[in-house]
């Protein structure tokens, strides 16, 4: 009878429609009535599990918004420095369901027949899945209405303005905080305990931190220190719990990879919470075929080319960097690169050959590997488990936070930062020698930062490789104040003009470049390498051309080219969206955003 009750309740739960506020009108009574539900310890479960929304694989293919691949999907922040967006025409995000059904269970779960403790377990999940909500909504807009219960219709609340992002962002700190000193670290596998509402606190009080430090349109800069130092203590209240570990098996060529093609990360100690996936249990996920060649991303160069060399020199100051080959540009690098982009060499299943990368009009040469799973079995394809949260995450949260507040030792890299490089086989990052030395092209990418520039910068640098793909990048340029970086279109391999080159690294080339103008010879009649391979051919020439492969300076060479969009970000409007008009009008009480 329980489970069909539940049953019963989510059902109702998720064929709610909105209504005035987004839904915020209607509510669970609706359906079920609280006096029949919520009484004890299982009925609390069953609803606040019926909440479980966590990330998985589809995050490998969210870094479309950000500087670190080119996209053909019509991604929205594209589409806003194309010019092309309106308050009008933009109108998602303004839903509320979700946080309906949360403060329903928040309004009427203390009358189930069980301790404190339990109750407050309870709460503490459904306030962490609120602030996760509220930051969610806060990223996006900014100032928004707070509502911490459900409404009535006729309830003034109904028609509310928005509520000033300082009330939101201390009221998700509140959430985060009651989660933090409640919720239980023992709880199902797979679901978010004491642990995970941790690295959440951490993620939301670093962001909110950094964004009030580095946008003076809110005026909010002097509180800037407050979060910043929340995130410091909670992450290190984290590594002092000694709970976990960088998975690290002395295998630099393999280890980071492990973290993201295993059928099994429940028992990896650097997971914190991890989304299980298991094709015989029903649950299967396989994104092969969006991750993988010429469908809507591909990595872009300036990704590949922040990736560190093996000793820890920077790649960007060898000679001629920017004319290397495909080839060149993975030699002795920072095994990272390697295990997350398709390298030369590298063969996959069932295949007994090295892979030559394919080439297509608007995409970058670059194959993305992390996310990829190597095999043809389907229910290996299906089982791999995704790393909601990671140990690493914190190591990275926690030097961050600390070296924004100026207070960053060379004990605390040590402790966080340099066992991420371990892993990697790289040299730990020295503080001073950082500091002495920064990097003259992060410097110029990143304008706007003050203090230990150089650390700042590097710590910058080992997030963005060690979370591509992980949906992290368009968070961090937005709370840097660096979209000015997705400005520039992004831009693939580099060829020095026509004729033959090596893609596999074995110094035989496997494929041709020729001009536009020519055909493509028929199978039979194609030029054959020294193993006896047929060539592969492309049809070059600048871009909007009928060529295969754009190149920017057509036939001379240059890298690919993806797009002759001109981008344009305008500040600081475009780190914000709009109110969706159609709400703005039924509601005179919401005042549209900044310049929209």
């Amino acid at each position: 009878m329980k489970k069909q009750l539940y049953i019963i309740l989510i059902a109702a739960l998720s064929t709610f429609s909105a209504c005035k506020k987004g839904g915020l009108d209607r509510f669970p009574q609706d359906a079920i009535a609280p006096e029949i539900f919520l009484n004890n310890e299982s009925d609390l479960s069953l609803y606040v599990n019926g909440l479980l929304s966590q990330p998985d694989q589809s995050s490998y293919l969210n870094d479309q918004s950000s500087d670190n691949v080119a996209t053909t999907a019509a991604v929205e922040v594209k589409n806003i420095m194309g010019g092309n967006v309106s308050a009008q025409n933009l109108t998602t995000g303004w839903t509320w369901t979700r946080l309906r059904n949360i403060n329903w269970f928040l309004e009427n779960y203390r009358k189930a027949q069980v301790t404190e403790i339990v109750k407050n377990h309870y709460a503490g999940l459904a306030r962490y899945y609120r602030a996760e909500f509220y930051l969610d909504k806060m990223k996006r807009f900014s100032d928004i209405p707070w509502y911490s219960g459900t409404l009535n219709p006729g309830d003034k609340d109904l028609y509310k303005g928005r509520d000033p992002r300082a009330l939101i962002a201390d009221s998700i700190m509140a959430d985060l905080d009651f989660a933090y000193k409640n919720v239980k670290e023992a709880v199902p596998v797979g679901t978010p305990g004491k642990w995970a509402v941790a690295a959440s606190y951490v993620r939301a009080a670093l962001y909110e931190g950094t964004f009030r430090k580095y946008h003076n349109e809110l005026n909010l800069a002097s509180s800037a220190n407050t979060f910043l130092q929340t995130a410091a203590k909670i992450s290190g209240e984290i590594i002092a719990s000694n709970k976990f570990t960088i998975y690290n098996t002395g295998k630099p060529e393999q280890d980071y990879a492990a973290l993201f093609s295993s059928q099994d990360l429940t028992s990896n100690k650097e997971v914190i919470l991890v989304n299980i996936f298991d094709q015989s249990k029903g649950k299967g996920q396989n994104l092969n075929g969006y991750l993988f060649g010429d469908y809507e991303q591909a990595p872009a160069k300036d990704l590949l080319q922040t990736y560190l060399m093996k000793d820890g020199s920077r790649f960007t100051s060898l000679p001629n960097y920017a004319q290397m080959s495909f080839v060149e540009e993975f030699k002795n690098r920072d095994p990272r690169l390697s295990q997350t982009i398709v390298y030369p060499g590298w063969i996959r299943v069932p295949n007994a050959t090295p892979y030559v990368q394919s080439l297509n009009k608007k995409f970058t040469g670059y194959h993305q590997l992390k996310g990829f799973v190597n095999s043809t079995d389907n229910a290996i394809l299906n089982g791999v488990d995704f790393p909601v949260y990671r140990y690493a995450e914190i190591l990275l949260n926690y030097a961050e936070a600390l070296a924004e507040l100026g207070t960053l030792t060379q004990s605390d890299l040590d402790k966080s930062v340099n066992l991420l490089r371990k892993r990697a086989g790289l040299p730990d990052l020295n503080l001073a020698a950082a500091n002495g030395n920064p990097d003259p092209i992060l410097v110029q990418q990143f304008p706007d930062v003050s203090g230990s520039i150089g650390v700042i910068l590097e710590i910058r640098r080992e997030r963005r490789v060690e979370y591509a793909f992980e949906n992290m990048r368009y968070d961090d340029l937005m709370r840097w104040k660096a979209g000015r970086l997705l400005t520039k279109s992004p831009e693939g391999m580099y060829f020095a003009g026509l004729g033959k080159y090596d893609l596999t690294g074995d110094a035989i080339e496997d494929i041709i470049l020729i001009d536009r103008s020519q055909t493509i010879p028929a199978e039979d009649q194609k030029e054959k390498n020294a193993l006896g391979v047929k060539l592969i051919y492309y049809r070059t020439g600048a871009f909007d051309t009928d060529a295969t492969v754009y190149l920017k300076n057509g036939t001379s060479g240059g890298n690919i080219v993806t797009e002759n969009i001109i981008r344009k970000f305008e500040e600081p409007k475009y780190y914000y969206r709009p109110i969706p008009q159609q709400h703005v009008t039924l509601n005179p009480n919401l005042k549209q955003n900044f310049g929209w």
